[in-house]
C-alpha cells in the first residue's frame, strides 16, 4: 500500500483511500480482538494521529491483545517492556557502555527504539522509571549521558493498567497522564463474541496469526493525510469552550490544558477522515469527548467523596454547551 502525496488540502479522492485501508487494518485487528470495533478505531486513531494510548481495564478483558494486535498489522519493529518495581530507567532507554576493542562508549538502544512499544502494567514501575517515558513520548527521543536518540517514525507507545489491582503500584502523574492521546478500556465482550473466543479455544495467541497488513511510511503518509483534514473555526470554537468549561466546572479542579485541545483537534482529523470525510463535524468532537478528555480532567475531593465520575462531568459539559451547526465548507 503507498498512499498519494499530500499537496495542500485533503481531496475526496485521497479521504476515500484512508477511510478504506482504516476499515482494512480495524478488520485485522478484529480478527484478534473479537467485538471490541469501538476501541480498535480508538487506538487506529491514535496511532495515526502520533499519539499514545493507555488502556486501563480489568484483567483478561484483552488489553494486551489489542495492543499485539495492533503491532502484528503494523509491518515494523514492535517491542514489549514488563514494568516491574525493579525496572531501571535505563532498561527502558539504553544505555551507554565502554567497548574495549573501539576504545569508545557506545550507545546499546533499549526496548523503547520500536514502531510499537507495549508498555505492560505501567504504572507497577518507580515513578524514576516511569519518568523516563516523558521526553521520548513528547518529543520522540531519548537523551542518554547527553546525547539525544531518535526512536524514529511511527512511534507509538500502547501502556496497559489494571485499575483494581493498586497494592504496590505507583499512581500515574497528571504530568504523564497528558503525554496519552487517549485513555480507554476494552471491556468484556458481548456474548456472541464470548461464544466465538470459546469455540476457538485451541488458539492460544489470536495475535500471532496475523499477518502484517500495512507497512510504517504508509502510516506516516496516512498522519500527514490526516493533517490535511479541514476545521472549521465553529469547531474550533467549540473545542475551546469546552475547555474553558472544564476548568470553571465545580467538580473538577483540573480542566483541558492547551495540549489537550490540539491532542482532541488533531483526534478530530483522523476520526473524520476515517469516516471519509475531509472535514470534521461536531459528532466527532462528542464521540471523541471521553477518550481524549477523560485521563486529563482531575475531581476535586468534595466530587470523589460523593461519588461523581469525569465521565459524568463529560456529559454534563458536553449537554450545556450547544454545538455549531454542520457545515462541510472548506
Amino acid at each position: 500500500m503507498t498512499a498519494t502525496p499530500t499537496t495542500g488540502r485533503i481531496t475526496q479522492e485521497q479521504v476515500t483511500w484512508f477511510a478504506h485501508t482504516f476499515d482494512q487494518l480495524v478488520g485485522n485487528i478484529e480478527k484478534a480482538v473479537l467485538g471490541k470495533q469501538h476501541v480498535t478505531r480508538l487506538a487506529l486513531t491514535c496511532l495515526l494521529s502520533e499519539g499514545h494510548m493507555l488502556l486501563e481495564d480489568f484483567p483478561g478483558t484483552g488489553k494486551t491483545q489489542l495492543a499485539r494486535a495492533l503491532s502484528a498489522t503494523v509491518q515494523g519493529t514492535h517491542s514489549r517492556i514488563q514494568f516491574t518495581p525493579d525496572l531501571l530507567p535505563s532498561d527502558v532507554t539504553g544505555v551507554t557502555i565502554y567497548e574495549p576493542t573501539k576504545q569508545s562508549f557506545e550507545f546499546h538502544p533499549g526496548p523503547i527504539f520500536a514502531t510499537i512499544v507495549l508498555a505492560d502494567e505501567i504504572n507497577r514501575a518507580s515513578p524514576k522509571t516511569q519518568s523516563a517515558l516523558l521526553e521520548v513520548m513528547e518529543e520522540g527521543r531519548v537523551t542518554v549521558d547527553g546525547k539525544p536518540h531518535s526512536v524514529g517514525e511511527p512511534f507509538m507507545v500502547i501502556a496497559t493498567q489494571n485499575p483494581i489491582e493498586q497494592a504496590g503500584t505507583y499512581r500515574l502523574p497528571e504530568a504523564q497522564l497528558d503525554r496519552f492521546l487517549m485513555k480507554a478500556s476494552v471491556g468484556y465482550p458481548d456474548h456472541e463474541a464470548t461464544i466465538a473466543v470459546l469455540a476457538d479455544a485451541k488458539t492460544r495467541d489470536r495475535a500471532k496469526t496475523l499477518s502484517p497488513l500495512i507497512a510504517s511510511n504508509v502510516i506516516v503518509e496516512m498522519s500527514k493525510l490526516a493533517d490535511e483534514v479541514h476545521v472549521d473555526p465553529a469547531i474550533l470554537g467549540y473545542v475551546s469552550r469546552i475547555a474553558e468549561e472544564s476548568r470553571r466546572h465545580p467538580n473538577l479542579k483540573l480542566g483541558l490544558s492547551v495540549r489537550g485541545c490540539l491532542a482532541y483537534v488533531r483526534c478530530a482529523k483522523t476520526w473524520a477522515a476515517s469516516q471519509g470525510r475531509t472535514y470534521v463535524v461536531p459528532d466527532d468532537i462528542k464521540v471523541l469527548a471521553e477518550p481524549v478528555l477523560s485521563h486529563r480532567l482531575l475531581l476535586n475531593a468534595e466530587a470523589q467523596f460523593a461519588g461523581i465520575t469525569v465521565e459524568q462531568c463529560v456529559d454534563q459539559i458536553l449537554g450545556d454547551i450547544a454545538p455549531p451547526a454542520e457545515r462541510a465548507s472548506a
